[in-house]
């Protein structure tokens, strides 16, 4: 049986295109994609992320315990609303999942992780937490609602009740705090994002998500499907777990080297296999392709190098660049000219280096 959000029949009533995702009920667009990416580039929309699964950890060891879970160290985390990117690793450095952590207080902290790995995420944490006595409550009375792009921000401060403004509108990036929206409901305002813009993820209570989504309409926030969301955080170089990485990847092949961090005394799960791959070298890189003629990369297709054969990961048009872009994983070393299988013809390709877009604009060599 399908999962449906809290803003399930609000989509409906959009006219939204409903598809599967991860076995969720979710709208991929409600009329047009490119012109709801267009919306978050350029003005603000909002995205129903309710399908997310938001994890409370409780205990006196719970950084303790982060410390061993995670590739990335949460002993980054010293202010309390300060959020962390990490990995979370098998024994072999697989990626099992990526995720956000937030730093709520010393035997509290909250981790944000993807819907479609929702069970075998609680039962890993669940697992590994034992040791630590650490109390591990999932959250589904949350709903979820992320509000991107350059107007995003003001918009969301104008809802906000007047005393909470002036410290959410300093809140810095990758960080969250408690505030009041529309009607006093209780908002958990996180300044991240999947989309290359600014703007807030917004965790508030089911009870109030319909309210909440309504007034950001009323404020001009443009609402934008699971579509949307797919291509600008490709455009903005941003990893979609299960088709860029998973338990067969390490970080080191999924470009997220910088996640790791391999700090002295600090056992994490994982760190022996990564040690040993980054010492050896990883047999596989990811990489940035772009399509200048007609056609579009899709997932799966075969990358041509003179190193043997690759495959696309992510790949789609780029509305924002008017042209097909492309994440790929390929054997690493020198990989000399580039071309992809398309339904049997071999098209040239460019390597870039990604993000493809920063600040609604192409970056350079893209």
């Amino acid at each position: 049986m399908t999962d449906k959000t809290v803003l399930n029949a609000t989509h409906r009533a959009l006219g939204a295109r409903m598809v599967d995702f991860g076995g969720w009920d979710m709208p991929i667009n409600y009329g047009s994609q490119i012109e709801e990416h267009h919306a978050v580039r350029r003005d603000a929309g909002m995205f129903d992320v309710s399908h997310m699964t938001v994890v409370d950890l409780h205990g006196a060891r719970t950084r303790e315990f982060l410390r061993h879970l995670l590739a990335n160290n949460v002993d980054k985390l010293k202010v309390a609303g300060k959020a962390l990117y990490s990995c979370m690793l098998d024994e072999r450095g697989g990626v099992i999942d990526d995720l956000i952590v937030y730093f709520l207080g010393e035997e509290f902290f909250r981790l944000v992780v993807n819907a479609g790995t929702r069970a075998k995420d609680l039962a890993w944490i669940e697992r590994q937490a034992k040791a630590f006595d650490v109390d591990v409550k999932e959250r589904p009375e949350f709903a979820m609602i992320a509000v991107q792009g350059p107007n995003a921000r003001a918009k969301v401060l104008g809802l906000l009740h007047e005393v909470d403004r002036p410290r959410i509108e300093q809140l810095g990036k990758f960080a969250a705090a408690a505030a009041q929206g529309p009607h006093g409901m209780p908002l958990f305002v996180a300044r991240t994002g999947y989309t290359g813009e600014d703007g807030f993820e917004i965790i508030v209570p089911e009870a109030d998500a319909v309210a909440l989504w309504q007034a950001l309409a009323a404020a001009g926030v443009a609402p934008a499907g699971l579509g949307a969301r797919d291509t600008l955080r490709l455009e903005a170089g941003m990893n979609l777990y299960g088709q860029d990485m998973d338990e067969s990847v390490t970080p080191w092949e999924a470009n997220l080297g910088w996640t790791v961090a391999l700090d002295q005394g600090r056992d994490f799960i994982g760190r022996g296999a990564l040690e040993q791959q980054k010492a050896a070298g990883a047999p596989r890189v990811m990489v940035g392709l772009v399509l200048d003629e007609k056609g579009v990369l899709r997932h799966g297709q075969k990358v041509l190098t003179a190193r043997g054969e690759g495959e696309i990961l992510s790949g789609s048009f780029a509305p924002t660049l008017g042209k097909a872009i492309a994440f790929a994983r390929i054997p690493a070393g020198e990989p000399g000219e580039l071309r992809v299988d398309i339904r049997g013809r071999e098209v040239p390709v460019r390597l870039v280096k990604y993000p493809f877009v920063r600040d609604g604009k192409a970056c350079d060599g893209v």
